[in-house]
């Protein structure tokens, strides 16, 4: 009974001898990674253990040829663990990142849905508000003469139209996070669709009092008509619209290693370094556009959608500033 006491007070000063020190590097590694800290525990318990069979060898409990045993035995056996050891460690860190990736993605997404209801509720409301008080006006004749009742005409057909961009707006996105946006990639190309969408915002700009020009050799790119025609229109609309008057809108577009590009250059004297790595997220935009335009502006879903509808197609898009406002360029594959 007295050997055996003896060889368990052998174990444990061997053993604490090597787990005091463990235990402050643990307690000092704490907040590092996962693998480390699993690694060091690993080593130290097969340390722990080599410490006693040494100190129990010391006190001539064991023979000489049981302590070679031990000592080639415990070694390989520790190598074998600490390989194991750290291949699980190496997988539940990964586990661990993917799960602490997974909540933080989880946390932006919900941010993200409470800000679109948010602006979305703001800018259903106002056209809401404005066409149901001049639908009662009409309805109670407050307003007879010709002109005033086709102006309320005109202010509540707009209102509409501006509803229904944006619920187009939702709808879009909702496919593009869903995974539902089926594309059908033909060869386009992007001169025609480039001048289209100059056509259509031209109105917008000469409003505006915004020049507005294309130049460029446009490649023929492998796109989907309809969701190339929304990215082109949405930069040209979004860069006049924030463009102020006398201001100028440059849309050009060539080929480069990668593919195609398409470039909206404005005038607007730039976006806020703050805003740059934010201005493709849902619902948002920057200080000059928290009230909708009297044009009809979205409800910051535009640059959104032109971010998802580019990824789908496999290019990408940027945003930087210019000497006298912001460049978005667009890269997509060229055809075959």
């Amino acid at each position: 009974m007295r050997d055996v006491l003896l060889i368990l007070l052998a174990a444990l000063l061997g053993a604490a001898a090597v787990w005091l020190p463990a235990a402050l590097l643990l307690r000092l590694l704490h907040r590092r990674s996962l693998t480390l800290n699993v690694c060091v525990l690993l080593v130290a318990t097969v340390l722990a253990m080599l410490a006693g069979v040494l100190a129990v060898a010391e006190g001539m409990f064991i023979s000489p040829h049981d302590l070679q045993v031990l000592l080639v035995v415990v070694p390989l056996s520790g190598l074998v663990s600490l390989g194991i050891g750290g291949w699980v460690a190496w997988r539940l860190a990964r586990s661990a990142m993917w799960a602490a990736d997974a909540r933080e993605r989880e946390r932006q997404v919900e941010a993200s849905r409470r800000d679109l209801v948010a602006w979305v509720s703001h800018d259903l409301r106002t056209p809401l508000a404005g066409i149901r008080a001049m639908a009662e006006a009409l309805e109670d004749g407050v307003v007879s003469d010709p002109a005033t009742v086709a102006e309320y005409h005109r202010r509540i057909r707009t209102g509409t139209d501006r509803m229904a961009a944006l619920v187009d707006d939702l709808f879009e996105l909702s496919r593009i996070n869903a995974g539902a946006l089926a594309l059908s990639p033909v060869d386009v190309p992007l001169g025609e669709v480039v001048s289209d969408a100059v056509a259509a915002a031209a109105p917008v700009a000469a409003a505006r009092g915004v020049r507005l020009v294309a130049d460029g050799d446009w490649p023929v790119v492998r796109a989907g008509e309809r969701e190339l025609s929304r990215i082109v229109a949405n930069l040209v609309l979004n860069a006049v619209r924030y463009t102020p008057a006398d201001g100028t809108v440059t849309v050009t577009g060539g080929r480069d290693a990668d593919g195609g590009w398409l470039a909206v250059d404005d005038t607007c004297g730039g976006i806020a370094d703050t805003d740059l790595p934010r201005v493709f997220d849902v619902a948002f935009r920057g200080a000059k556009a928290r009230t909708p335009d009297a044009d009809g502006g979205g409800g910051g879903l535009g640059l959104a959608i032109v971010a998802g509808l580019v990824d789908a197609h496999g290019g990408r898009v940027d945003v930087a500033n210019t000497a006298a406002g912001c460049r978005f360029e667009v890269h997509l594959p060229t055809a075959a």
